[in-house]
Formats: C-alpha cells, sequence, structure tokens
C-alpha cells in the first residue's frame, strides 16, 4: 500500500473511520502512523477528499463534526435504521431544550440569567441531564454576589447534533421561522365549513327526530279533544231540542 497514493491512504483511513466508531481528529489520525509513514498533511487532506467523494451515492457519508471526522448513516435512512434499536430514542422536555438553546445562543450563561429569561425556575434536574451527558460543563464563576456557576457547551454536544462549530448553529431568525404557528383555544378556532354544514345537518336532523314525539303526542291530543268535543255537541243537539219550556218564573230565579 502506498501511503503516498491519496486513494490507497483514503481506504486506510476509512478503515480507521469504521473500526473506531466515533469521531477522530486528524491529530489523532496522525498518530496512527509511524513518522517514517506518516503520509504529508496535504496528501492526507487529499485523501479524505476522495473518501468524502466516494461516500456519494451511498448509505453513509464523511462528515466532519467537533471532534473530529466520523462514517455515520445518511438521515434520509434514519427512519428505517432506528428499528435496528427496540428502544426508543429519549424525548426531551421543552424546559430541557430552552435551557440548552439558552446555554447553547448566549452562553457563557448563568442558571440566573436562564431563569430570568424563562420566566421560570430552572430544575435541578434538567442541569444535573445536561451535565451528564456532557452536552454542557462549568466554564468559570460570574463575578457578583454568589459567584454563579456559568454554563457552556460542549464538543459532545456539537458533535449529538451533528455540528462542526457554534458557527453552524441556525440563525435565531431561521429558528422563528420554523416555530409552528400559534395552536388557536378549541373554543376560538374556526370551524372548517364542510364540518359546520354536516354538524348544522346532524342537529336539523336531530331536532326533527326529537320534535315529532313531542309534537305528534300534543297534536293528536288535541285531534282526540277537537273530536270529543264534535261529538258532544252532536250527541246532545237532540237533547236542546226536546228539552220543555221554561216558564218566566224559572227564568227569573238565579241560578246558582
Amino acid at each position: 500500500m502506498n501511503l503516498n497514493e491519496p486513494r490507497d491512504l483514503a481506504s486506510l483511513i476509512e478503515a480507521f473511520l469504521l473500526a473506531s466508531g466515533k469521531p477522530q481528529s486528524l491529530e489523532r489520525l496522525y498518530e496512527l502512523f509511524e513518522e517514517a509513514e506518516r503520509p504529508e498533511p496535504k496528501v492526507f487532506k487529499k485523501a479524505l477528499e476522495v473518501l468524502g467523494k466516494s461516500c456519494a451515492g451511498r448509505a453513509f457519508e464523511l462528515k466532519e463534526v467537533a471532534s473530529g471526522f466520523r462514517l455515520q448513516i445518511r438521515e434520509d435512512f434514519a427512519p428505517w435504521v432506528g428499528r435496528l434499536w427496540e428502544e426508543r430514542p429519549q424525548r426531551y422536555s421543552r424546559a430541557l431544550l430552552e435551557t440548552l438553546a439558552l446555554i447553547g445562543y448566549r452562553q457563557p450563561i448563568t442558571r440566573g440569567e436562564i431563569e430570568d429569561v424563562r420566566g421560570v425556575a430552572v430544575n435541578s434536574n434538567i442541569i444535573k441531564t445536561l451535565m451528564e451527558r456532557g452536552w454542557i460543563r462549568v466554564v468559570g464563576h460570574r463575578e457578583v454576589p454568589g459567584r454563579p456557576a456559568m454554563f457552556a457547551t460542549t464538543k459532545a454536544f456539537l458533535d449529538h447534533f451533528n455540528l462542526k462549530s457554534l458557527d453552524e448553529l441556525p440563525a435565531l431568525a431561521e429558528l422563528r421561522e420554523m416555530e409552528p404557528a400559534t395552536v388557536l383555544d378549541p373554543d376560538d378556532a374556526p370551524v372548517p365549513a364542510h364540518l359546520q354544514a354536516l354538524a348544522d345537518a346532524s342537529l336539523a336532523e336531530g331536532e326533527q327526530a326529537s320534535e315529532p314525539k313531542d309534537e305528534t303526542s300534543f297534536r293528536s291530543l288535541l285531534v282526540e279533544l277537537d273530536a270529543m268535543e264534535q261529538g258532544l255537541k252532536t250527541d246532545f243537539a237532540d237533547l236542546r231540542d226536546e228539552e220543555p219550556e221554561v216558564s218566566v218564573e224559572q227564568q227569573s230565579k238565579p241560578q246558582l
């Protein structure tokens, strides 16, 4: 193997990165060669270019992050590759992500300053979790009463989010554009026209289904009473004709 040949060296670097399973800096890669066989820096950089181009059209890519270079699966394949692991990716709370974002964009920053921006107290477990994951660290203390610790992000944070440096963080203006539209209160949100029409039709049917019971019962009662009234008029009409004549005296008597 000719280590001064970029193509041969590219294959060897690929083997290094596949075997390591984590990012490797240029310094670390240099250390893997004996001094007598160590390629020239320009040959090394050319070999990295060759390796990067050789990944075109393949399922993995050469990516430079804060800790160095690594070979990683392309993001397009993540939904399927993730099925290899039974445990689901951990979901982070909104409070944790907001705290991490403030540290990332405003570092170094104290816990009190984070609380001032968020308007609520920072849960101690959030700071503990971020430090245990190696995403943040204490970089000093603010020279104010109490000397609060100042937090900043680490290379592990950049590696996890596929970043080479903090300069690659998206601008805050871009983040605002990515924010979802404010969700209206369910009671205030407008109802789509087609759903409103269906609701109105359903309501009308419900009213028609419920009213006939009351209306039919009431109307049938009126019909029955009317029939009874007509029957009474018919049944007693002949009695009126046969009533005896009432004398004047009887007519003058007060009726009780």
